[in-house]
């Protein structure tokens, strides 16, 4: 078990401090929900991790087949719904990944992204697309 402590800073800002770290982060409600949008937000910060938890994912399961994937990218993309509730609707994440599109260790390692903790615990109404560019 992980423990955060958030402390609220006001004017719908939030400080988060992870408990092992003590590495700390802000959050702000965006622009378009009463915020400042000077940081992430909340929503932001969930496919920030989904994309992050595949990248990490994905570099465990190439560490252990000897391939690097230092100088990948990911790009994150989220739609809030239109309608109310306000949701995350769909997360997007874009892989470019240093490798050619031939490379024999493709496949395990998109399936790797795909097996991520996150990945798995987001509510299946969230459509999730993924793309992998293997630009190398």
């Amino acid at each position: 078990m992980v423990h955060a402590d958030i402390l609220y800073l006001g004017s719908l800002r939030c400080e988060a401090m992870h408990g092992p770290s003590g590495s700390k982060i802000l959050t702000d409600a965006p622009v378009d929900n009463h915020g400042r949008g000077g940081a992430f937000s909340p929503t932001d910060l969930t496919a920030t991790s989904l994309g992050a938890c595949m990248a990490t994912v994905m570099g465990i399961v190439a560490a252990e087949h000897g391939v690097s994937l230092e100088g990948m990218r990911v790009g994150v993309d989220k739609t809030i719904s239109d309608d109310m509730p306000r949701r995350i609707a769909k997360i997007e994440v874009a892989f470019t990944i240093p490798l050619p599109p031939d490379h024999p260790k493709r496949g395990v390692l998109e399936a790797a992204a795909l097996a991520c903790p996150v990945h798995h615990s987001l509510h299946p109404d969230i459509k999730q697309v993924v793309f992998f560019d293997w630009a190398g």
